[in-house]
């Protein structure tokens, strides 16, 4: 995968953007940074967007800048020169893709149709924006749509919100979902960048959506394991579950048959998206002992510990199913 499109993998969210005026660019980057999310796909329904994607490349160079709403060849190159580095596209445009392919940057085209998909398919894209979203169906039309086409992921983007977003993230096929709620036009015009700082941060934590998923117990030995899973089932009247390798109290609690990773256990931390987390993490320089990665039958990663323990227990993460 290109190396933006794997960037915009990881954040997960791209904040689609309209400025009116480029002198709101620089502090608009900045908030969403500070938020988490440095990336912005500033869109050209404005005559400020070309001043606005050069501003902030020259003042944030740390700052994955794309420019959406892009119709024409004309604009593409303008937002490239002014250092754009992806294009999208609200539909299907085959001379702006083709102007695109011929210079290796990244474009996402705008479909809505398998006759779309087919088009862009021909063009060698397998990244492609779902547009407008939720008016064509949301997530029950996409996961129709794109049965026949594996090799294709997918932007939802149009009606995309805090309130969906977490499942549109569960979807293996979507490469990131776009939105705008986060960077509302007023916020900008009033210099809110505060409260874009804080729905940024808060749309993280939707699409990472980290939950307790239980708490492992290590034991010397199999008797010991299920002497104590039997004690706390009995004392908080809990299902027992035995298994191969630990036994259960309820759901939380797991009594290991062995001493397993951490020196009194683990914490299993579960999450919506495991790839987007360990990429999160990474940018905050927590380590991920990738060794330890567990993939299913389909080979997507299922479960993988960090680096280091924490109060004496490892952290294991978990993809939510």
């Amino acid at each position: 995968m290109n190396d933006v499109l794997k960037q915009i993998n990881d954040f997960g969210i791209v904040p689609v953007v309209k400025i009116d005026n480029a002198k709101d660019a620089v502090p608009l980057a900045q908030a969403l940074k500070d938020g988490g999310l440095p990336l912005a796909e500033i869109t050209f329904r404005t005559a400020a967007a070309e001043e606005s994607i050069r501003q902030i490349c020259t003042a944030c160079p740390d700052i994955l800048v794309g420019a959406g709403t892009v119709l024409t060849v004309d604009q593409a190159k303008r937002a490239v020169q002014a250092g754009a580095r992806f294009i999208v596209t609200p539909g299907f445009s085959l001379s702006v893709v083709q102007y695109c392919n011929d210079r290796k940057i990244p474009i996402t085209p705008g479909v809505a149709t398998p006759t779309e998909i087919q088009m862009a398919l021909e063009q060698g894209l397998h990244v492609l924006k779902f547009f407008p979203a939720e008016a064509f169906g949301g997530l029950k039309t996409l996961k129709a749509m794109s049965a026949p086409y594996g090799m294709v992921q997918f932007i939802p983007t149009g009606g995309i919100s805090a309130a969906n977003l977490a499942a549109y993230i569960l979807f293996p096929k979507v490469l990131a979902c776009g939105g705008s709620w986060m960077v509302k036009n007023e916020l900008i015009k009033d210099g809110n960048f505060d409260e874009i700082t804080r729905l940024t941060r808060e749309a993280i934590d939707v699409m990472l959506g980290f939950d307790l998923g239980h708490v492992g117990l290590n034991c010397a030995g199999a008797d010991d394991s299920l002497g104590l899973a039997r004690q706390l089932s009995s004392m908080f009247n809990m299902p027992l579950k035995a298994g191969n390798s630990s036994n259960f109290a309820g759901q939380g609690l797991e009594i290991n048959k062995s001493k397993g990773l951490g020196t009194h256990g683990h914490i299993a931390v579960a999450t919506n998206s495991i790839t987007r987390a360990i990429a999160w993490l990474t940018r905050k320089g927590i380590g991920v002992n990738m060794n330890t990665a567990r993939k299913n039958t389909a080979g997507a990663m299922v479960a993988v510990y960090l680096q280091d323990e924490f109060g004496g227990f490892a952290i294991h993460l978990l993809q939510k199913k």
